[in-house]
């Protein structure tokens, strides 16, 4: 397969940032894995899908492995649901829309999520009360190390809030190949969210009688009415988490902040809506050099230049100041990648 040198990433990476890879490899298949390492073998190895929840610094040293190994295949099919095993390298929503186009249920509150297949359980993908984890079955790799195959269960993966055991212990060690899906022919809907029930209401839709087509096209409507095009605006989705509070705090700034946004949890804590923390402080629209907060969307910083120095020096001073007004302390959700140092 072809390796080549000194590619721009700047068409693989949604923020837009202008570096380059000392080398570069499309990946269509699993079994071209072995020879790529067997030849880069000990040098940085950086997997890319869609780049889209990725922050990239610096030149990238050693080898950037585009992964566009594709498939969709069905392994099982009953009553009451189908098991697929889809390639890593697939568009993710496009998933979304086949699989929502044949009736089946699971994927529909996941759609108009940009990026690939095998960047979905790394990031634990969720939106509107539904994670990828509800559908997960079983993640396939290459090990690193070993060049070997493996297979990882749901369980294995250790699939949490925006986090996995890929962002751990398994980050840089594994090549994700494939991913395994369980779908549901039998209505399995989330619409607990208002956003959804509203949108479905004015537009004349019967709740229960929703097809997966349906919550698809409301869930794009309410995402592209809230979040910019990539395209249009570089940015990598949500910058943030939303952080998580146990009772105390959580009483504590509801007395100072009545209408504080936030979501109860199973073990008690509560989840805070972190767009809301910084549009508070009248972050929307700021500016800082080539970067700015989306005027609709607190969690979006958009990358109005060719690098990423002001995206993290914007990112950091909002979390400056949330920590200082709240004491909570926000996540930054992509990766950031810098030079042959990799930091979460």
């Amino acid at each position: 397969m072809n390796v080549a040198a000194g590619v721009s990433l700047r068409p693989y990476n949604t923020l837009g940032v202008a570096v380059r890879a000392q080398w570069f490899a499309r990946l269509t298949a699993a079994a071209q894995i072995p020879s790529l390492l067997a030849r880069f073998g000990g040098s940085p190895i950086l997997v890319l899908g869609g780049g889209s929840n990725l922050v990239l610094t610096s030149e990238v040293p050693g080898l950037v492995l585009h992964n566009a190994i594709g498939g969709l295949e069905l392994l099982a099919e009953d009553g009451d649901g189908v098991s697929l095993r889809v390639g890593a390298g697939e568009n993710w929503d496009q998933l979304v829309a086949r699989c929502t186009g044949q009736g089946w249920f699971g994927l529909e509150n996941l759609s108009w999520i940009p990026g690939s297949v095998g960047a979905a359980p790394i990031q634990n993908i969720g939106a509107y009360g539904v994670e990828l984890k509800d559908t997960l079955l079983a993640v396939h790799t290459v090990g690193i190390e070993d060049a070997e195959p493996h297979r990882f269960s749901a369980a294995d993966c250790r699939l949490g809030y925006r986090d996995s055991i890929f962002k751990h212990e398994q980050q840089d060690r594994q090549i994700i190949t494939a991913v395994d899906l369980r779908l549901h022919k039998r209505p399995h809907l989330q619409l607990e969210y208002g956003e959804i029930r509203q949108t479905a209401e004015r537009w004349g839709h019967d709740l229960k009688r929703l097809t997966p087509s349906q919550v698809r096209q409301l869930i794009i409507r309410i995402r592209q009415e809230k979040l910019p095009d990539p395209a249009l605006a570089p940015n990598v989705g949500s910058f943030f988490k939303n952080p998580v509070v146990d009772a105390a705090q959580y009483q504590c700034l509801r007395q100072r902040e009545p209408e504080l946004v936030a979501f109860a949890q199973a073990d008690g804590r509560y989840k805070l809506a972190a767009g809301w923390l910084i549009d508070r402080l009248g972050w929307k629209g700021r500016r800082l050099g080539q970067a700015r907060v989306h005027p609709q969307q607190a969690l979006v910083l958009v990358n109005e230049g060719h690098g990423s120095d002001d995206v993290l020096r914007l990112a950091q001073q909002i979390q400056r100041d949330v920590k200082a007004a709240y004491g909570v302390a926000l996540e930054v959700e992509p990766r950031i990648i810098r030079g042959s140092s990799r930091l979460d």
